[in-house]
């Protein structure tokens, strides 16, 4: 359908049916609603009742302005992967409202954002979605930056997803980031879900004014978070952020070094090319293209059947519950070889070998366990483990860079080795993957050996 442009007549109560609240954030709040004539759901976004600075200028912005002007941003960056415009709202919403209100009328995306799906799988989705969410990304930024526009805003959950789980980009009329950091109001930064996160060095100065650099750092954290499954610096606020950023520190790499898979290499370069310290060094979204769309087409062949498997999943979560299905969807360990001849495999990204980042040769019991059977294995035991456990701090020095640096100051700050376990499990085991898991249990495995034997590990 062509799009309509917001300038002509706006959308109304009496064209809309079937109000449903879908979302709700620092933004204002987002409703799902079936239009009469044209036969399809639209999303709508009510913004919230406050004046915003201007992020260009010293300018407070009303709430219309601030509608007209994502408008305008959503309408000159209209393309495949850039959410649609459809018009703007007048009106009183039936779900919570009840003064009239004006929004924006936008494409309805049926399966949520990267944010929810990763938190759907409890991990990352198979590599071919993995290179493909990737790709379609930096797409979507290479158009808006050909536009002229920047996003500053970033992040999992503004990459939304279709019903065939492709991506589009979101929310980036506001430019709520750049705003924050011209302002230098933590508060506010604070309070827009996680964006600090994805801010670059230069971001934190209070005289920044945002460039193009600011959007090919971002997305190097998002393509960490794809990778991984995990948000980046989970534990850590914004004045922690905002001190280690700029002196270097960055997402932890080493569990993505333990992967197999076709072009991943090359993937975490460009990640890691994107949040270069220095802004001019950060690759622009037309080089990351040349990358992206060479490690996808090595995956095109996947692209159905990983499709295909993570809507079933979602569709029907309970059904994975007590299965190897349930950690289908983490690391594979497999090598580029069998990334190939085993495309199916692959896919749906079942563990079939054992991999560890921590593995001890001379502690390798004879019965054979995979990744999954060790993370089963953790996730099952435990409550005995938090109460068993003694040599917390040696398994979390082993563990390495998969325990932030302020989750361990945590851990080594409780008196007892059951509140060493509650905080490593509740930070680092709970929110990480399979492979995070094994790690555990090896070095488990390695410092009390008879205490995995008891448990029938």
């Amino acid at each position: 359908m062509a799009l309509l442009s917001h300038k002509t007549e706006p959308v109304g109560n009496e064209r809309l049916e079937k109000w449903e609240s879908v979302g709700s954030g620092g933004f204002g709040h987002v409703y799902k609603a079936r239009h009469k004539d044209w036969g399809f759901d639209v999303a709508i976004k009510i913004l919230h009742n406050c004046v915003d600075k201007c992020p260009h200028s010293s300018h407070s912005m009303s709430k219309e302005k601030r509608v007209s002007e994502e408008a305008n941003h959503m309408e000159k960056a209209s393309c495949e992967f850039v959410l649609r415009l459809y018009g703007i709202y007048q009106g009183c919403p039936p779900v919570g409202g009840t003064i009239m209100q004006q929004g924006i009328v936008m494409e309805f995306m049926g399966k949520g954002s990267v944010q929810s799906l990763l938190n759907d799988l409890s991990g990352p989705p198979p590599w071919p979605l993995v290179f493909r969410l990737a790709h379609q990304v930096a797409l979507g930024m290479n158009f808006l930056h050909s536009r002229n526009l920047m996003h500053h805003d970033l992040k999992p959950s503004n990459v939304l997803l279709n019903d065939d789980l492709n991506a589009k980009l979101a929310d980036f009329g506001l430019s709520r980031v750049s705003t924050s950091a011209l302002n230098s109001n933590r508060e506010t930064t604070v309070k827009i879900g996680g964006s600090y996160k994805y801010m670059p060095p230069e971001a934190f100065e209070p005289s920044y004014e945002p460039v193009r650099a600011f959007d090919r750092y971002s997305y190097g954290i998002l393509l960490w978070s794809i990778v991984t499954g995990k948000e980046p610096y989970p534990s850590a606020d914004y004045s922690l952020v905002g001190l280690r950023i700029p002196l270097g520190d960055r997402p932890p790499c080493q569990e993505i070094d333990l992967m197999k898979a076709e072009g991943l290499k090359e993937l975490v370069d460009l990640m890691q090319r994107c949040w270069d310290q220095d802004p001019p060094k950060r690759p622009t979204f037309k080089e990351c293209l040349d990358v992206t769309e060479t490690l996808l087409s090595k995956h095109k062949k996947g692209i159905h059947d990983a499709t295909h498997q993570v809507l079933t999943r979602l569709e029907s979560p309970a059904s994975y519950q007590h299965s190897n299905a349930s950690v289908a969807f983490s690391f594979p360990p497999q090598t580029q070889e069998q990334s190939v001849s085993n495309d199916t495999v692959d896919n749906v990204r079942f563990i079939e070998t054992e991999r560890s980042s921590v593995q001890d040769s001379a502690n390798v019991s004879t019965k054979r366990m995979s990744a999954a059977d060790k993370a089963m294995f953790v996730d099952d035991k435990r409550a005995m483990l938090i109460r068993d456990v003694s040599e917390v701090m040696a398994i979390a020095e082993q563990l390495g860079d998969m325990v932030h640096v302020e989750t361990y100051s945590r851990i080594e700050a409780k008196e007892t080795s059951q509140g060493k376990m509650r905080v490593l499990y509740q930070m680092t085991l709970r929110s990480g993957g399979v492979m995070v898991k094994a790690a555990f249990y090896d070095a488990l495995k390695k410092h009390q050996p008879s205490l995995v034997e008891r448990l029938g590990g």
